[in-house]
This record gives structure tokens, sequence and C-alpha cells, in this order.
């Protein structure tokens, strides 16, 4: 069974935790160990997710499967964006799922469980950034109907950067 509810501040060291090794999982090839590892202590350490829970615009959502954490996302409501010409638009901030639940149309029902809270804030549309050379996520973002608008590259370190195309899906 599926399960996905709102996450809390109290929920902010599982989160990191998922999220460190989700980057892990998913980006630990995208540069030198070292970058990795500093970027992760950086980010996915409960003061840091803590921390995000005081901006009332970003919300966390967690998924499980069989009573176990799969994964999770984060979105920003109104999060502007230089490459969409809409105001009310969502940020899908982050989006990771284990390896261990990958195939398991996990990441369908936590996407589109993220698209229909978008729409009850309003929202035109939802946009995000995502590594050039994750295909899969790329090809799974273009067949639910997001086009590349533009292109970021995503300070990893202060000696390393990947480049990203930003995706944009209107409603």
């Amino acid at each position: 069974m599926i399960k996905i509810q709102k996450a809390t501040v109290n929920d902010a060291e599982l989160i990191a935790e998922i999220g460190g090794k989700s980057f892990l999982e998913s980006h630990g090839h995208s540069a030198s160990e070292n970058d990795i590892k500093n970027f992760i202590d950086k980010t996915y350490h409960e003061k840091a997710i803590a921390e995000e829970f005081k901006n009332g615009n970003v919300q966390y959502y967690i998924i499980s499967f069989e009573d176990k954490i799969a994964g999770f996302s984060k979105i920003e409501i109104n999060a502007l964006s230089p490459w969409v010409d809409e105001v009310a638009v969502t940020k899908l901030d982050r989006f990771y799922l284990l390896e261990a639940f990958h195939g398991k149309k996990l990441g369908v029902a936590l996407f589109n469980f993220i698209i229909e809270t978008s729409k009850q804030y309003n929202q035109k549309g939802i946009w995000l950034a995502v590594w050039v050379e994750n295909l899969k996520a790329i090809n799974f973002y273009t067949k639910n109907g997001f086009k590349i608008v533009g292109d970021y590259d995503f300070k990893l370190s202060d000696t390393r950067s990947n480049p990203n195309h930003i995706m944009f899906k209107a409603y």
C-alpha cells in the first residue's frame, strides 16, 4: 500500500537521512567523493531541513510503501523562476525515491499528488531543475508534460557545478 503524508519539522531527521542516501544514489558519480560528501553533510542534516520548515511556502511530503519509508518531495508554493513568465508557480525542489523502491510506480503516485497539491494553491504550473545526465528523470518529466525552458549550473562545491535543465509544466 502507498501512503503519502505531509511532513512536519519532527520529520527533519528522517528527511535528512533519506535525502543524503538518495542524493548519493542518484548523483554520487557526478563529482569527487569529497565534493559529494561535503554537499550531503551541508544540505542533508537535521538542522538544515528543520530550518526550511520556517518558510510557510515550503512543504515536504513523505511517501511510504508497505509501511516502509520510500522517499520524499519538497515543493515551494509561489516560487518565482527567471525562466517562467507565470507568477503563481510551484517549484518542485526535491523529488527523491530510494533505489530499492524504483519500479513500483511510487514516483508516479507522488508526482500526481504533488501536481494536485500545487493546483489546490491555484498555481499556474510547476517548475524544477534536473541534472542533464539524469536521463531517467528527464524522460519521466517529459512524459508528464514538462518542457525544457532554460539551463542552470547547480553549484555542488566551490570547484564543481553540474549542468541542469530547467523544466516547466503549465496547468
